[in-house]
């Protein structure tokens, strides 16, 4: 690894790296805008410029050159010695913070990107407090670009990261820097609005409060929302996501550097996926059901009435008269402590993924990229987060275990007395017509106990319901379609009435105490080992946006 020497101390750094990529991963606050790492480097902002020693073209001694050069088009090389701490540079950064500033309106008190924007984190760590310009103010409408985002031009400082992103990840070229000089601005395309799959990374991106999401738009103030580190479970790719939430309640989601797996972005459908959470038509009661009278007891009683249910029908019915069905949006430790309670109770007990759901195909971005490159987004068809870990888990356990569609002509046959199904989708309409006419006879038979999010066929025949939580009341793992177990945190509380699933499935195994995805995950690597080691996403640079 090269080592270059910054402001007069050596450092060690990646090889091919721009200057300005190994300062910041160094801990240095280089001011830029347009430096993006996963973008075309354009050096248009000469925020980020340095001096840098040359040889003297006749003596060929090492000095300081006289002009500055752009630290994000520099690669490191061995040797090479820069420097930032100089009136040169100062002097730089103030007059480009001056030339944005010239016609950028102070409405920073009615700016969403207020508390998370780098033109007024620059302007007091680099420029001035005061302003030369006498001049009107170049003004641009607002301007509507597509149907999810918002361009304030007048707030805009021309750095060309959100023309760069739709030309070079997303493929679809729907922004573009039209006229010239101080008239330059960003504008869509005639009859070409702003409606790529990816098109919400562009605001992730803007650096300053141009580019806004409408369906964020005037909600929150940032400095209000606390982040929780999470897995999106849109589908199988499972992409790193920070979930914004304030007094139990989720905003937005933003996406987390995830080498590898969706690297800095994260499409539109998980983005805004999530509304399901704080749907009203969750269930938020534990029923039990006797005869025609529907009780909803203490969360306490329920790990007595499960057992109590299910070692009756094993009693009477005998072993492999048990059937557990494991969702693909179960988390890895809720699937294991679930079907491994089920087994203890009924060792011949039939195991089973749910339906997985799947639309089209997958989306590969840049759109129409023929290159041989490997894509630098895909959006993939099958749209569950934990396929692989749920047949992980059923593979380490052995035993009986049957496909989705064969459970189901059984149960139609009556071949189970009780049956346990976890759905948790966040379609209300996920039951298959062939279940929902097997519940019923499941539940004449014996116990049916559904698992889900929100009421339908299979919760209005069940004996007891257990209402479940979304991804973003809950912690655990997914493993990914490359095989990556990627832990999640809860970010909110749950729903009043409900309990957390790993709480009350952790209570179920005979585990006392309260319910750590973290010790679950350990438990499970002294049989699977795939589970001693899960993939956590690095922290990128403190100073990089």
């Amino acid at each position: 690894m090269p080592k270059i020497i910054i402001d007069g101390k050596e450092i060690e750094c990646r090889d091919k790296v721009p200057v300005l990529q190994a300062a910041l991963e160094a801990g240095w606050d280089i001011p830029h805008y347009c430096y993006h790492p996963g973008l075309s480097v354009v050096a248009s902002c000469r925020l980020c410029l340095m001096e840098m020693k040359m040889p003297h073209p006749q003596t060929k001694e090492m000095g300081w050159a006289p002009k500055l050069f752009p630290s994000c088009q520099t690669p490191v090389r061995d040797g090479m010695e820069v420097r930032f701490a100089s009136e040169k540079v100062a002097e730089n950064q103030k007059e480009c913070m001056e030339y944005f500033l010239l016609n950028h309106p102070l409405d920073c008190p009615v700016c969403d990107q207020a508390g998370e924007c780098y033109l007024q984190d620059y302007s007091l760590e680099f420029g001035e407090a005061t302003s030369r310009m006498v001049e009107p103010k170049n003004k641009n409408p607002k301007k509507d670009i597509g149907s999810k985002t918002l361009l304030y031009q007048d707030r805009c400082v021309m750095c060309s990261r959100c023309v760069r992103f739709c030309e070079e990840v997303a493929g679809t070229g729907e922004l573009g820097i039209v006229n010239r000089g101080s008239r330059a601005e960003i504008d869509i395309f005639p009859g070409v609005p702003l409606e790529n799959e990816l098109q919400g990374n562009v605001v992730d991106i803007c650096p300053v409060g141009s580019l806004l999401d409408k369906d964020f738009l005037m909600d929150q103030r940032v400095w209000f929302l606390k982040g929780a580190d999470s897995i999106c479970p849109g589908c199988s790719t499972g992409c790193a996501i920070r979930v914004d939430h304030n007094k139990g309640e989720v905003w937005r989601l933003k996406p987390r550097f995830n080498p590898g797996v969706n690297d800095w972005w994260i499409c539109d459908e998980g983005r805004f996926g999530w509304k399901y959470a704080h749907d009203g038509d969750r269930l938020n009661k534990l029923t039990v059901r006797r005869g025609a009278d529907a009780q909803h007891p203490d969360w306490s009683a329920f790990d007595e009435i499960v057992r109590l249910r299910f070692e009756k029908v094993v009693r009477e019915k005998g072993d492999g008269s048990l059937a557990c069905v494991l969702s693909p949006f179960m988390a890895c430790e809720e699937a294991w402590l679930l079907a491994t309670f089920v087994r203890s109770i009924d060792s011949d007990a039939t195991l089973v993924l749910g339906p997985v759901p799947y639309e089209g195909e997958d989306k590969n971005f840049p759109v129409g990229a023929t290159n041989g490159h490997p894509p630098k987004f895909t959006i993939m068809a099958e749209k569950c987060p934990n396929r692989r870990g749920i047949e992980l888990i059923l593979k380490s356990l052995g035993g009986k275990q049957a496909k989705f569609e064969d459970f189901v002509a059984a149960a139609g046959k009556n071949e189970y007395a009780g049956v346990w199904v976890s759905g948790g989708y966040p379609s209300k309409e996920w039951v298959p017509k062939d279940l929902a006419s097997a519940a019923g006879k499941i539940a004449e038979a014996g116990v049916l106990i559904a698992h889900d999010l929100f009421p339908n066929k299979l919760t209005e025949a069940a004996d007891v319901v257990v209402p479940a939580c979304p991804w973003t009341e809950r912690a655990g793992s997914f493993m990914n379609h490359q095989g990556k177990i990627q832990p999640f945190e809860a970010a909110v509380v749950p729903l009043e009435g409900c309990q957390r699933d790993g709480q009350y499935l952790f209570a179920l195994s005979d585990e006392t105490g309260l319910y750590n995805a973290a010790r679950v995950r350990d438990k499970m690597a002294e049989t699977i080992k795939e589970f001693a080691e899960v993939h956590v996403p690095p922290q990128p640079p403190a100073h990089q946006h």
